[in-house]
């Protein structure tokens, strides 16, 4: 079932009307449309994600699959959380992307609560060419970085909001 259907906004630019679990029906921008050509890691068959943003001053995002309302992700910015996090991106993946710099990429990690901590999996970033939206998920190489990389206890979270 297709979870996205088009429409155009006042101004004559196309938007998507996708259905979600979370939210119900969104009006996205197409400009907050990703193409992963390849898809996610055990989600090989969804292939295009919008990019939703809860709030204006938050860090975490939604990456929603325009494709299945129920297929979603939290994501942020790992700069946010380790300034000298760094996804090596290979020569052959920027021509895939269209990318010429690494500095021209934006790079997500995909957040998941375990227990009390929401952690990221900084060993499989998303990498995005903001220029033309195409965006794939890296598998690092080198062990430095962990799946579940803690970035926040939950209960410590909770704790310092009722103080």
């Amino acid at each position: 079932m297709d979870a996205g259907s088009k429409e155009w906004q006042a101004d004559g630019a196309p938007a998507m009307l996708i259905q979600t679990t979370r939210f119900g029906a969104v009006e996205i921008d197409d400009s907050r449309l990703l193409e992963f050509p390849a898809g996610l890691l055990g989600f090989s068959s969804y292939r295009t994600f919008a990019l939703l943003q809860p709030d204006e001053n938050g860090v975490f995002f939604w990456l929603q699959s325009t494709e299945s309302a129920d297929l979603a992700f939290v994501v942020t910015d790992p700069a946010l959380w380790l300034p000298d996090y760094q996804a090596n991106i290979r020569k052959e993946q920027m021509e895939e992307l269209g990318m010429n710099e690494t500095s021209d990429a934006q790079v997500l990690v995909i957040v998941n609560k375990r227990d009390q901590s929401l952690t990221a999996n900084l060993q499989g970033p998303l990498v995005v060419n903001p220029a033309n939206r195409r965006a794939m998920q890296l598998v690092l190489a080198e062990k430095k970085w962990s799946t579940r990389h803690e970035l926040v206890k939950l209960a410590e979270a909770a704790a310092a909001k009722t103080a």
